[in-house]
């Protein structure tokens, strides 16, 4: 006589059917995932290898590589490029700095630094809309208080945002103000975390205040730095709402970056397949720099 079949343990039964819950709590986010990011992405590609329009009828035609030859041999393309350069190049370098310095100043305090802190972030809670539309209204050339303190001291009127000299500055300098907050939110995090050991040994030692900076602070908190610093660079490279609220990309195209471009090409001249292209491979660039620079961040880290 056989014998009879031994019932499943209790446990495995149990770890089963927590296996089969936590699955359906997790299927609708990752539902909703792939029908919110991964199938719009998937779907760009596809049209970026036809000349899909979305103002003319028919099915898309097939052209291969024909949008990606003609963005990377146009001359217009790599003027955006140059703009977009010059600004992420000179808006992150401008935050970082200041950033920095701003949080190396509050770090230093010991009464008041939570108020300072958080009077820092009001910026960047805003939103980049509304920060757009006030800094409009402040450079403006007639009616802005800038050119009117500026007039108070003797100082000649300035065309901030018609200028080609002084508009993709303008966009420097309101990016700055609003994003340098980020920048010194995390160095503030690194510089409250190095030990207070180290500079009371440095202290001991009678070392000096340049001595103690460049080789107590800067180096524990410069891995932190570089994060923010790429968060940043990748915020900065896809900027369009400032160039839309403040210039609209003039005057000419002097601040149009690459993003801005897109929108044209995709909406305004409504070549939906080009458009594609163009976003492939602004996230190739992004992907690539990315993984450059995280490789750049591990050598230091094991240095």
């Amino acid at each position: 006589m056989s014998d009879p079949v031994a019932p499943p343990a209790p446990g495995r039964s149990r770890r089963v059917s927590d296996r089969w819950l936590a699955v359906g709590f997790i299927s609708p986010a990752m539902l909703l995932l792939l029908s919110m990011s991964v199938f719009p992405l998937l779907w760009a590609l596809y049209l970026s290898f036809t000349d899909y329009s979305a103002t003319r009828g028919g099915p898309a035609r097939w052209i291969g590589f024909g949008n990606y030859t003609a963005v990377l041999t146009s001359s217009q393309v790599h003027q955006r490029a140059l703009t977009t350069l010059i600004y992420v190049v000179g808006a992150v370098a401008l935050q970082t700095v200041l950033g920095f310095t701003i949080a190396y100043l509050i770090s230093r305090r010991t009464h008041g630094r939570g108020l300072l802190t958080t009077l820092f972030l009001v910026p960047m809670m805003l939103s980049p809309v509304v920060v757009g539309l006030f800094w409009r209204f402040m450079l403006d050339a007639q009616f802005g208080v800038v050119n009117s303190m500026l007039g108070s001291l003797g100082l000649g009127q300035v065309e901030w945002l018609t200028q080609r000299r002084t508009a993709l500055l303008s966009l420097v300098v309101v990016d700055t103000w609003q994003w340098t907050p980020f920048i010194m939110l995390i160095a503030l995090a690194g510089l409250t975390a190095v030990p207070k050991y180290l500079y009371e040994a440095a202290s001991i030692d009678r070392a000096s205040e340049w001595f103690r900076f460049r080789t107590i602070t800067l180096p524990l908190v410069w891995p932190l730095l570089l994060i923010a610093v790429l968060f940043r660079a990748i915020e900065a490279f896809r900027l369009f709402d400032l160039v839309y609220i403040l210039t609209s990309g003039g005057p000419g195209v002097s601040t149009e970056t690459l993003s801005f471009h897109v929108y044209k090409v995709a909406f305004l001249g409504f070549n939906t397949g080009t458009a594609s292209a163009y976003g492939i491979l602004m996230v190739l660039v992004v992907i690539i720099l990315t993984q450059l620079y995280l490789r750049y961040l591990n050598k230091l880290k094991e240095d």
